[in-house]
């Protein structure tokens, strides 16, 4: 698989809860709906299940899954230094055939398009760009 992620730092907190809150009431009406070609199968808020403890952490982002096998995460930090953190999570799926010789960045850009309509994110903050891509 393909990884990324966008970090758009020091951005409005109370902006950044609103786009959250708006993805989550989004969420079922976008499931079965298809976004530049591909379709979303399934959203939620995702939750961390531990392997070892079985513990169970809630509220971790909000996630989109493709029919691909694609998603994307939406999480909200508040611990920066002035503001809040968006951090936009991408992941494209490559089946074991696949051609890996290709750079991540130009691998999930479509998905992270995607992210950007869906969330909102340049509408609620003002942010074109994100600080720092990983």
């Amino acid at each position: 698989n393909y990884y990324a992620r966008y970090d758009y730092e020091g951005v409005d907190k109370p902006a950044a809860e609103k786009m959250m809150a708006a993805m989550v009431e989004a969420q079922p009406a976008l499931i079965g709906t298809t976004v530049d070609g591909m379709k979303i199968a399934k959203a939620d808020m995702f939750e961390y299940h531990d392997p070892v403890d079985g513990s169970v952490s809630k509220n971790q982002g909000v996630r989109f899954i493709f029919e691909s096998g694609s998603r994307f995460v939406f999480r909200l930090s508040g611990t920066g230094v002035a503001g809040a953190t968006i951090r936009m999570y991408l992941e494209e799926y490559a089946a074991p055939d696949a051609d890996l010789t290709k750079h991540a960045f130009d691998v999930v850009k479509p998905i992270a398009d995607i992210a950007l309509k869906i969330s909102k994110l340049t509408e609620y903050t003002g942010r074109t760009e994100p600080s720092v891509v990983t």
